[in-house]
């Protein structure tokens, strides 16, 4: 379970709090052939998030239509929540029709100045 701080502290070390960074989903599955091992399965772009006070929960929501969010907005929503809301967990929705997902890790990729949420497929 990854909860909003451990968020914000990968944001910090593994980017620098690279503003101009898109936020994108990755979708992950285990590979068939090398079970331990995960393979890429789709990427889109995170469009928004809201706080869910009642679940405790931070969600991004995946939205092909719509520009992906940026670190910079991002973190200036992140960085004035109070020291309650830092341990809510944080899910990915990635469709109406299915409930938000926990998130198993984060990454970068600099040549594309992406930063990833992934989920398993």
């Amino acid at each position: 379970m990854k909860v909003v701080i451990d968020l914000i502290e990968d944001i910090r070390e593994s980017i620098n709090n690279n503003e101009t960074y898109a936020v994108t989903a990755m979708l992950l599955k285990e590979d068939e052939q090398e079970k331990k091992n995960l393979i890429y399965a789709g990427e889109a772009s995170v469009a928004s998030f809201h706080v869910d006070k009642l679940s405790r929960t931070l969600v991004f929501t995946v939205n092909k239509e719509e520009k992906a969010l940026d670190i910079g907005e991002l973190a200036k929503h992140l960085t004035i929540m109070d020291m309650d809301q830092m341990m809510y967990e944080v899910k990915l929705s990635v469709s109406d029709e299915h409930a938000p997902q926990e998130l198993v890790g984060f990454g970068f990729n600099a040549a594309d100045a992406k930063y990833a949420l992934f989920i398993m497929a």
